[in-house]
């Protein structure tokens, strides 16, 4: 029955690449391809992001059989779904990928930390989401985070590069140590020690130390970083000695996960020096502000009120 279907295809979409097909047989392609996109499921992990990967399939196909780019909706995916299906029947050849199982890590309100299996240990910030393979296999160790900031230190491995992804950015290293910070508008990366190589829509940015990526509004840049965070501030204890409430707000947004709302901007140059035990609460450093400055905060989930 599959050499039967495979056979099929490949006359239909032989005739197809030389514009000799009927209306009922290209309407038999599409719902073909229609029905695969339904039932099939993409891995965004090992085959990218799907919106991208489906229009360049789609995109080639209409250069290859010459035929004018009309972008109906559900063509592009069609494309992708097709493809993936006739890759299963044997159509083309493509060395099988080892099976790596993932594992999912979340922290709710304490930031917590996890050893991968190579060695690698990722601090994940309170009100965070990281996703890793079980056990590494292949040429590169992918991982991703996927909701909030993430501090790494990333065992050195030459042979095999560590890539994370998040957000629309990806993010290259071999060995070194760095922040990632993601949010709905923006992601940054911020360099402690060794090189990191940030990509993203044809964009990209190497790293030293003492540097940062931003992707913001579609547009990656470099920067220097705000010297605060050239430390893992999630597994060391830190003093801020006269510093700003700004400045401490910066560095509780990224450690607990949450965002800070105020009425009065005033209040964010009031002067302070806090010490931020690693393993403290939130509620406990906010006490502390609160009998520094007589400020009053209250923690709505995610988000903090200054009042």
């Amino acid at each position: 029955m599959i050499k039967r279907i495979k056979h099929s295809l490949e006359h239909l979409i032989d005739k197809s690449s030389q514009n000799k097909t009927s209306i009922a047989e290209e309407n038999l392609l599409d719902d073909f391809a229609f029905t695969q996109y339904q039932n099939s499921k993409w891995n965004e992990i090992s085959m990218g992001n799907p919106d991208e990967v489906s229009r360049n399939i789609y995109e080639d196909i209409q250069l290859r059989i010459g035929k004018k780019k009309t972008f109906n909706p559900y063509l592009k995916y069609m494309a992708a779904a097709s493809i993936l299906f006739l890759v299963g029947l044997g159509f083309f050849f493509k060395p099988s990928l080892p099976s790596e199982k993932q594992l999912s890590f979340k922290t709710s309100s304490i930031p917590k930390s996890i050893k991968l299996s190579d060695g690698s240990k990722i601090y994940l910030a309170a009100n965070s989401s990281f996703q890793y393979p079980e056990k590494f296999e292949g040429d590169e160790r992918k991982v991703s985070l996927l909701k909030g900031n993430a501090f790494f230190e990333i065992a050195k491995d030459k042979k095999h590069p560590f890539i994370i992804a998040s957000g629309e950015i990806k993010t290259r290293v071999v060995g070194t140590s760095f922040h990632i910070q993601l949010s709905k508008s923006k992601c940054e990366v911020i360099v402690v020690t060794g090189k990191v190589k940030v990509t993203s829509k044809g964009q990209s940015v190497d790293l030293v130390p003492n540097e940062e990526a931003l992707f913001h509004s579609q547009k990656l840049t470099k920067q220097l970083a705000d010297t605060s965070f050239l430390v893992n501030w999630y597994a060391t204890d830190v003093t801020l000695n006269q510093t700003t409430l700004k400045h401490v707000i910066a560095i509780l947004q990224y450690k607990y996960g949450v965002s800070f709302q105020y009425d009065n901007e005033h209040v964010l140059a009031t002067p302070l020096t806090v010490f931020i035990k690693k393993d403290a609460s939130l509620e406990n450093v906010l006490e502390q502000i609160n009998y520094i400055t007589n400020l009053k905060f209250k923690v709505y989930g995610e988000i903090v009120k200054v009042n």
